[in-house]
């Protein structure tokens, strides 16, 4: 089973993600779980999106241990990395993240998601999906084909082009 906790701040589409990333999981046909909160603020406040991925059955919806972390922010890279496991896997995003912690993990990613977002489409607005690319790239945990048919299924009508653009923006941060 993979744990993955999306985290940032309310307005970055963390949660939006964390949606795409559990239907992604079952268009792969994989089971998932995805669970959200969020700081009062709505913009501008913490927020979690928290997603289960697995090849058999899902016994308790909650994560216990996150074998991925992704922290669009500082606060959210303080708050919500903490039970991240040793062996697990840190993506920052190197914008807003910049005192990664000092607890050694099996890899830290800190990609420039927001400025390859800004840069290559124009608005930051794109950065949950180049996130999610970035993401999926790493971890293998669904289908490329998969992930764009799910963000293709959630996006306004009419930016199906540059969110697929979005998501090969998020594989190349990834180097081989």
């Amino acid at each position: 089973m993979q744990q993955l906790r999306l985290s940032g701040t309310g307005g970055q589409g963390l949660i939006l993600g964390g949606i795409i990333l559990a239907e992604a999981a079952l268009m792969d046909g994989k089971l998932a779980v995805q669970s959200q909160s969020y700081g009062p603020e709505a913009r501008g406040g913490s927020s979690k999106s928290e997603v289960l991925i697995s090849n058999t059955v899902i016994h308790y919806p909650k994560i216990t241990k996150p074998d991925v972390v992704l922290a669009m922010s500082q606060e959210a890279c303080k708050k919500y990395t903490t039970d991240l496991m040793e062996d697990g896997v840190l993506i920052t995003d190197s914008l807003y993240v910049q005192q990664v912690p000092e607890k050694k993990y099996k890899k830290v990613y800190e990609l420039p998601i927001t400025q390859t977002a800004q840069e290559g489409l124009g608005k930051a607005l794109f950065a949950n999906i180049v996130a999610l690319g970035a993401i999926v790239k790493i971890t293998g945990v669904v289908s490329i084909e998969s992930l764009t048919k799910a963000v293709l299924a959630r996006v306004p009508k009419g930016t199906e082009e540059v969110n697929q653009k979005a998501i090969q923006l998020g594989i190349e941060l990834i180097k081989e």
